[in-house]
């Protein structure tokens, strides 16, 4: 059974932002880039595994994925083997989804006192345990895992709107055709070039970075209408509120007025229940 940690995340032992990201980099063998990637789950389920082998079925386990409703099944499965090793930490699943900063900064602060208190050492592979899929924003799908990426500066805000437009992936091998992953340049270049071919990766990363963030947004945004839509459709007919929230649903452009949203309030206020 495991030994359970209450520290708090504010004690002289934690380490930096970066130095925690080091440390799962180094242990995973992955390439995170940021502490708010760690809101998928996966890197936790894989320390569980490594803590204690067989607590997690890791074939289920979605190390590649940007989608919220999958990140929640990683919890899931994370919250079983907490369980099943009576782990008693309670994981804030809807915060950690979110993809805030601190919020995973400070969960992967309290699972690092978690695992130093119940590490053992014993051979692992991480890269073997999941099935030689990469983990982290540095990995290239084609070839698994690579080193992480350079420094760049941090990546705007995606804005969120209800019906993002589609937005087309940048292909960071556009600047040099048949190139794979970006690799440093030679000596032999002039130190300007240099510098600039450097910035110019590091925007790409972070448009790169920004695109995945928007389609994350979208498809989250997406299946909550669609949840709201069958739910009206389950239940059309048995309130006028109900016609109202549909035709905002299927319509094709946005109101210039108000009247529409005063008269969802209004039937809102007159139909507190179906």
């Amino acid at each position: 059974m495991a030994i359970n940690v209450y520290s708090t995340n504010v004690t002289s032992e934690n380490l930096s932002r970066h130095d925690m990201l080091h440390w799962v980099n180094d242990t995973l063998q992955s390439s995170f880039g940021k502490i708010e990637e760690l809101c998928s789950g996966a890197a936790y389920c894989q320390f569980m595994d490594m803590l204690f082998p067989g607590s997690v079925p890791m074939k289920r386990v979605k190390f590649r994925t940007n989608l919220e409703h999958e990140y929640i099944q990683n919890f899931k499965i994370l919250q079983a083997a907490f369980k099943k090793m009576n782990v008693d930490k309670v994981i804030p699943v809807d915060r950690l989804i979110k993809g805030r900063f601190q919020d995973n900064f400070e969960f992967l602060q309290w699972f690092k006192k978690f695992f130093d208190a119940n590490y053992e050492l014993r051979d692992y592979d991480p890269i073997e345990a999941r099935g030689d899929i990469g983990l982290g924003s540095g990995v290239n799908d084609m070839t698994g895992f690579i080193a992480p990426p350079l420094p760049r500066p941090p990546a705007t805000r995606p804005v969120k709107s209800m019906q993002p437009p589609s937005v087309a992936r940048p292909g960071l091998g556009a600047a040099r055709p048949g190139a794979g992953a970006v690799k440093p340049l030679s000596g032999s270049r002039p130190d300007g070039n240099s510098s600039r071919v450097d910035e110019l990766t590091n925007q790409m990363m972070d448009l790169k970075l920004t695109v995945d963030g928007l389609e994350k947004e979208r498809d989250f945004y997406f299946g909550k209408l669609r949840d709201i839509e069958v739910l009206c459709q389950e239940h059309e007919g048995e309130a006028p509120v109900i016609q109202n929230i549909l035709n905002i649903l299927y319509a094709t452009e946005i109101p210039t007025d108000d009247i529409t949203q005063l008269e969802l309030e209004e039937d809102v206020e007159n139909n507190s229940t179906f």
